[in-house]
């Protein structure tokens, strides 16, 4: 029989946890794994043994003190400081369900932030007396096996040839429903698993448009199918006016953040589900988000019929929301019945990131090749100045598999590729080969050098969306001819940047340069110069981007 209940913790809010029953002394613990959830145990109260040795960076944690019950137990019981990395027994409270969980670095663990869960938990120490576990541990992410843990291998990566960081725009209004608002999600559901969502691959995130906007859950708190299906699924009607526009300039201010998960490189897109019309103006929205560089694709859902046009502020609101009034953006389905079809159509749509044409910026949209001077008259400390240089522009762009490509070569009489544009996708990477070329010393034949970088650099990019630029650093007079190359090169579609250093001649710069010379051709003394030319080549390589988008 229970005692009255007393308070165990107060730290901004106290948490009544009810006392020890009597003969409770010899309950033996649960053995879970380290990813089992509080979800997972269905009980009040519950003493658990948690193994040691988990990956502190593979725990999703939701809150502080108070826990969604999606977090790890063990992850929470680590975080709270009730036990460390080597594990241990813990207790674990449920509790109800609240609006925030907040997000705090603790004990080796970085806690997320979640708008609202239907359920909670606390941990607290369990008992050290009963350190043996009966029965096979509990868990749905990581089952046991036998009577020995073993780590499951799962499939965390996700698809890789779907990179997008995506907004499902639910509608949550009175327009919609309860029952159509159930279909919807089950919709909702339907694609996020199709998308084949994981570190590597699609990120998705949850967003309700009714009066007020609410985002309901992030890009990083869910990385898997299974924890997104069950937040969807946990997600309540709201009511109110259908305010679509409103909802749409929230999600493209606020959910496309670094701290929510976004990805450098990687196309932003939010999903716009709309029954019926918005209730509100849409169109202005749609500038906001395309200037946030969100790709907005509008589903549509039972058009309004003739007697209802009235009622609709701008009949032709889909076309001036979208990313893009191409029909590649929108996606119109007759009702919430029936919609299987409709899943594998939008996710081909979704996962074509070539055509994802509001979130491509010059910084994340652009293939760069240096072609490095290695001539005699450098000189090696010289070099190094000219890497660095490389290096500083390099490293101001998005580079990934979709996103920016750099490639270098390195010439003198003999040209030498010193990697290719698909030879590394990570920023990193490409900054590490740069700072390790070897100066090869020798003439100076650069005329030869851009035809070698356009065929074979830039020739096998031939189908590449991005667009093409060449950056040519060198210290002297060509031996060879640079006008008919650099002809070539701008005939090929790359735009090329001369930079001179000491005794490069301004005739030679500026018969490279493409067009206006003035500013695609620069010099310095000094190979100390090249430094402040370094953001106007970055500046020059952005307004050629922009202009050849427009």
């Amino acid at each position: 029989m229970w005692a009255s209940w007393i308070p165990v913790l107060c730290l901004g809010v106290c948490l009544l946890l009810p006392p020890e029953p009597v003969g409770s002394e010899g309950a033996v613990p649960i053995a879970i794994t380290c990813f089992t959830r509080g979800l997972d145990i269905r009980k009040e109260k519950a003493d658990v043994l948690c193994p040691g040795g988990c990956p502190l960076e593979e725990f999703s944690v939701f809150g502080h003190i108070v826990y969604a019950s999606v977090s790890s137990i063990c992850g929470a019981a680590v975080h709270r400081g009730v036990i460390g990395n080597s594990g241990g027994p813990v207790r674990i409270y449920s509790l109800p369900g609240r609006e925030n969980y907040s997000s705090v670095v603790a004990n080796g663990i970085q806690s997320q932030t979640l708008s609202r869960w239907s359920t909670s938990f606390t941990v607290t120490k369990g008992k050290s007396g009963t350190q043996e576990a009966t029965g096979q541990a509990v868990s749905t992410a990581h089952p046991a096996t036998g009577k020995r843990l073993k780590k499951t291998p799962e499939k965390k990566t996700g698809n890789k040839d779907c990179k997008a960081d995506i907004a499902f725009l639910i509608d949550g209004s009175f327009n919609i429903g309860q029952r159509r608002f159930n279909l919807q999600k089950n919709f909702v559901g339907k694609v996020a698993l199709m998308l084949g969502i994981g570190t590597e691959g699609p990120h998705v995130g949850l967003v309700q448009a009714s009066e007020h906007p609410k985002i309901e859950f992030y890009l990083n708190n869910f990385t898997s199918a299974k924890d997104v299906l069950f937040a969807i699924k946990e997600v309540g009607f709201r009511g109110g006016n259908s305010n679509t526009g409103k909802a749409l300039k929230h999600t493209a201010q606020k959910f496309f953040t670094a701290d929510t998960g976004v990805r450098k490189g990687i196309p932003k897109v939010v999903v716009v589900f709309i029954d019926g019309w918005p209730s509100d103006d849409i169109e202005e929205a749609g500038i906001v988000a395309r200037e946030f560089g969100v790709n907005v694709f509008i589903v549509s859902v039972a058009k309004p019929i003739p007697e209802e046009l009235g009622m609709v502020q701008d009949v032709a609101f889909v076309d001036k929301a979208v990313c893009r009034n191409n029909g590649f953006f929108s996606y119109h389905m007759p009702n919430w019945f029936g919609t299987t079809k409709y899943v594998k159509p939008l996710v081909q749509k979704l996962c074509t990131h070539e055509q994802m044409m509001c979130s491509k910026t010059c910084y994340n949209s652009v293939n760069i090749a240096f072609l490095i001077d290695g001539s005699s008259s450098v000189g090696e400390s010289n070099f190094r100045l000219m890497l660095e240089f490389v290096s500083n522009i390099a490293k101001t762009f998005e580079i990934s598999d979709i996103g920016a490509k750099i490639a270098a070569v390195q010439f003198t009489y003999d040209q030498r590729r010193e990697f290719s544009f698909t030879d590394y996708s990570t920023k990193e990477n490409v900054l590490a080969v740069i700072r390790n070329i070897r100066y090869m010393s020798g003439g100076t034949a650069t005329g030869d050098a851009i035809s070698f970088t356009v065929r074979n650099v830039f020739g096998p990019m031939r189908d590449s969306p991005n667009k093409n630029f060449l950056v040519i650093v060198t210290d002297g007079q060509s031996y060879d001819d640079v006008r008919g190359p650099a002809a070539a090169a701008h005939d090929a579609g790359i735009t090329i940047f001369s930079v001179g250093v000491a005794w490069a001649p301004l005739d030679d710069l500026k018969d490279m340069a493409s067009k206006p010379k003035e500013s695609h051709a620069f010099f310095t003394r000094e190979f100390t110069g090249l430094e402040p030319i370094v953001s106007d080549v970055i500046r020059g390589i952005c307004r050629d981007f922009l202009e050849s988008q427009q």
